[in-house]
């Protein structure tokens, strides 16, 4: 192997300047990522705004609809694995590993997501950026007959679903928590002594 032939060097083993470029450009692009973290509720309002954009744009160019059937069941499989917990509690026996409380005095364990949050929305904006690209090139307006499309969706919708609220049940977890699980029971009386 020759001085220049590793990716992203010069001749004299240096970065070149390309490589560096991009190197830069990636570290501002997960900074502006690590900064939006905490505010989830601006980064899905910004995500909906972008969707509602897409589809008006989809809309009003009448077309592109392959493309939006294709986001559509990405954003349903990030949703599915948003839903499900890390360790597939039917993969795993009595035995073998932790599993999720399945009754009263078990201990509680928290609910731990296949695909955490921060992915699920950084997946599904990616997705709908790349779908927004695409609207910009013929080759992806393939004629097809939309109404087909939106049942075949909402069919398919409704099975998985139906099929992960079945296994959502059968193992019972549920996949939103809101806040820290309290215990009620008798309420200790402390006396302070003071005089």
């Amino acid at each position: 192997m020759s001085e220049g032939d590793s990716v992203g060097e010069s001749i004299h083993g240096k970065p070149s300047v390309v490589a560096a470029f991009f190197t830069r450009i990636g570290q501002i692009y997960q900074s502006w990522l690590d900064k939006s973290t905490p505010f989830y509720a601006v980064r899905w309002a910004a995500t909906l705004l972008l969707t509602a954009v897409y589809m008006i744009r989809v809309y009003i160019l009448q077309g592109w609809y392959i493309v939006t059937y294709a986001l559509g069941i990405y954003h349903l499989n990030l949703f599915i694995a948003f839903l499900s917990p890390k360790v597939d509690p039917s993969l795993l026996d009595e035995d073998e590993g932790p599993s999720l409380p399945t009754k009263q005095n078990e201990e509680f364990r928290p609910f731990i997501r296949r695909l955490p949050e921060f992915k699920f929305w950084h997946s599904a904006t990616k997705g709908i950026v790349i779908a927004m690209i695409c609207t910009f090139f013929d080759a992806f307006n393939v004629p097809v007959f939309w109404p087909i499309l939106v049942m075949y969706f909402i069919m398919l919708f409704c099975i998985t679903m139906k099929r992960q609220i079945k296994h959502m049940v059968k193992y019972r977890y549920l996949p939103f928590t809101h806040g820290k699980r309290t215990y009620k029971g008798k309420e200790e009386t402390g006396k302070t002594f003071a005089s």
